[in-house]
């Protein structure tokens, strides 16, 4: 066993946190990469294509692709959707079929995802990156089974945490990795990586009793709009919650779409009969930029803020309303991250229930 100094058990410095930055924008680019290649395939965008009696195996047209996420509402106009195909271009995701441009053009002109036809570099990042994935799914599809778990650390609450050890453990049956070490040093790698993360930030992975949590949630729709964000994650509200606003006021600006509960309720409250409270129905389809409110609170939930501009303000959805259910699931005694996990990780349409105070 290879013990961990003292300091680097008092915490990661700012150098090796600067890194994981780093590289954990370089895996949410993957990430969105990929999802978008898998949902233009389910959307037959990308086919076997001919030119000059040559065929193209699995490319798509640039000009019929900014079509399609201008239609998707991906993009809200086709120099950004040129510019987030760009990024991805840059960063080796896709390329044109005969590497003849290296700029995308909105152009009958074939492009190809380099997963497609085996190019994507592999260089150590990517593999690493790709190994957290895979472990990262295996956890999830195994709830019977699973580490994940809630636990405190330091007086505080966190939720699906792993403990060190029991994820060595779980390494070693699964076959991931041959020595204690070795999965130590995977731990370590992920967590350098933005992968994984301390509960609190204070500790380097090592194999023992402190508790992690992933710090990328793969599963996570990602808007292809925040390719272009190189400061999504530094913003607290983005952090925690999926409904991008379109006004984060960082110089304390118009806030006059931000509101705060005059007092909680509780589920019971909401529910009785003849009680001050009536229920409404929202249909919200997320855009580019995202859903347009935050949720914030639990037991039951309530929406701190919404977005003038954004769908759910079209659709109706007012500050301090408190939500019931999200697609059909009661969510009264959840908090709002696991609320806000619901929507991430479902379909871009959400359907919600909200009791708001009745103005009589």
């Amino acid at each position: 066993m290879v013990f961990a100094s003292c300091k680097e058990m008092d915490g990661i410095g700012n150098t090796m946190q600067k890194k994981a930055a780093e590289l954990e924008r370089m895996a949410e680019v993957l990430v969105t990469g990929e999802q978008l290649r898998l949902r233009l395939h389910e959307g037959k965008v990308v086919k076997d294509r001919r030119h000059h009696l040559r065929t193209y195996p699995n490319c798509f047209v640039a000009k019929e692709l900014i079509d399609w996420l201008l239609e998707h509402k991906e993009a809200s106009d086709r120099d950004t959707a040129i510019k987030i195909m760009q990024k991805l271009l840059d960063q080796s995701i896709i390329h044109h079929v005969c590497d003849e441009h290296k700029e995308f053009k909105d152009m009958k002109l074939f492009y190809r995802f380099r997963k497609d036809d085996g190019t994507f570099p592999l260089d150590n990042e990517a593999k690493v990156f790709m190994r957290g994935q895979r472990i990262y799914e295996k956890l999830m599809m195994n709830t019977e089974t699973s580490i994940l778990a809630t636990r405190e650390e330091e007086g505080e609450t966190f939720e699906r945490t792993l403990v060190a050890s029991e994820l060595v453990d779980w390494l070693l049956a699964e076959g991931e990795m041959a020595t204690r070490e070795e999965a130590e040093h995977l731990g370590r790698r992920l967590l350098e990586h933005g992968i994984m993360q301390h509960v609190t930030n204070k500790h380097h992975f090592v194999d023992g009793g402190l508790l992690y949590q992933f710090r990328l949630n793969f599963r996570r729709r990602r808007r292809l709009m925040e390719l272009l964000n190189e400061r999504c994650r530094t913003i607290p509200e983005s952090h925690d919650s999926p409904f991008c606003l379109r006004k984060q006021n960082p110089d304390g600006g118009n806030t006059s779409f931000l509101s705060v509960l005059k007092r909680q309720v509780s589920p019971e409250e909401l529910q009785t009969p003849g009680g001050p409270y009536i229920k409404k129905t929202f249909t919200i389809v997320g855009d580019a930029v995202g859903w347009g409110f935050v949720v914030r609170g639990s037991k039951p939930c309530h929406i701190q803020a919404v977005d003038p501009s954004g769908p759910a303000a079209a659709a109706g959805m007012k500050v301090c309303q408190f939500v019931i259910s999200v697609n059909g699931l009661n969510v009264l005694s959840l908090d709002y991250r696991t609320v806000s996990n619901l929507i991430l990780t479902g379909p871009r349409t959400v359907v919600m229930e909200v009791m708001e105070e009745a103005d009589y």
